[in-house]
């Protein structure tokens, strides 16, 4: 499945599989990245919040030097981290130069809010009272309007948000010249996000999903329908769980740095009609019974229009 795109609303392929690199073990990225590339994945997907974007750097330099795969070749991604949403040529600056790169192939707004640029911290800022500096003043679609400035300095090639709601996405829309081309969301069959999900579809904004297994240690692996689904094809849990992502015709990022798992997340399945009605109505019911699992939420204390969270 490495070798499957999607296009995006810039004309550009995008690949269904990606490596993820949030929360990896440091010291076990580079070696993550030249592995991923040689096993045919041709997505990496970074953010300077991770702090690892040298390591990925390091780990690109070393497949190119080795003629494993060409710059061209790879679809690079960064963000924009929330200290730096007034200033964001600056933030992707900073991660072209840990990665070694002129430019990434698609730029993302990590969270739509702004923490204080001048704080105590350079990612994470906090008020004496230990709660997040946040700037409760500052407008996304003003973040937005500095993104879509970037596209003429050639030092990315597509920009998109992340963790965008329907709503934050309806209060973006009417005032963006350059629609999104990706919104990047925690997304699984227990979030399963479809409001985002059918407003992104009839807006041309590919969805590219983050987490898919949950969470670390993979707690969807026993939900009843992937389990049943793994059994009928004969394959692990986590295949039914990247799969149903390539179903739903969304990116879906992999996150590992062990050279077994990264091989074993490219065996990915169609799944068929049934299989992802199963999953559906899972979904469905969870919905129904105020059950949904967010795994991914940090403490901004914003309201970020999630209906889960809302």
């Amino acid at each position: 499945m490495t070798d499957k795109t999607f296009k995006l609303n810039t004309g550009q392929d995008i690949p269904a599989l990606g490596l993820g690199t949030w929360q990896s073990e440091k010291g076990k990225v580079k070696e993550a990245v030249v592995h991923a590339l040689k096993a045919g994945y041709r997505l990496i997907d970074g953010a300077y919040c991770y702090g690892n974007e040298d390591e990925v750097g390091e780990g690109l330099a070393e497949a190119f030097k080795a003629g494993v795969v060409r710059r061209e070749d790879v679809f690079v991604v960064s963000k924009v981290w929330a200290t730096y949403n007034t200033r964001v040529e600056l933030g992707l600056d900073k991660s072209l130069k840990s990665l070694g790169l002129d430019y990434v192939d698609l730029f993302l707004v990590h969270w739509p809010l702004l923490m204080n640029p001048e704080g105590n911290d350079d990612k994470f800022p906090k008020l004496p009272n230990g709660e997040r500096d946040i700037i409760r003043s500052h407008n996304h679609v003003d973040t937005w309007k500095q993104m879509e400035k970037l596209l003429a300095t050639g030092k990315t090639k597509a920009i998109g948000v992340c963790n965008y709601s329907k709503r934050y996405l309806e209060e973006l829309l009417p005032h963006a010249t350059v629609i999104p081309a990706v919104n990047q969301i925690e997304n699984h069959p227990a979030l399963s996000q479809q409001e985002i999900v059918d407003l992104c579809r009839d807006k041309g904004i590919h969805i590219m999903a983050y987490s898919p297994l949950g969470s670390t240690g993979g707690p969807l692996f026993s939900a009843e329908p992937v389990a049943k689904i793994a059994e009928k094809h004969g394959v692990k849990p986590a295949a039914v769980l990247l799969s149903y992502h390539l179903a739903r015709g969304s990116t879906v990022l992999a996150k590992s740095v062990t050279p077994e798992r990264i091989d074993e997340n490219k065996k990915l399945i169609d799944l068929d009609g049934e299989d992802m009605k199963l999953l559906n109505d899972y979904s469905d019911k969870l919905t129904k019974e105020g059950k949904l699992q967010r795994f991914v939420y940090p403490p901004f204390g914003i309201d970020f229009g999630f209906p889960d969270k809302s």
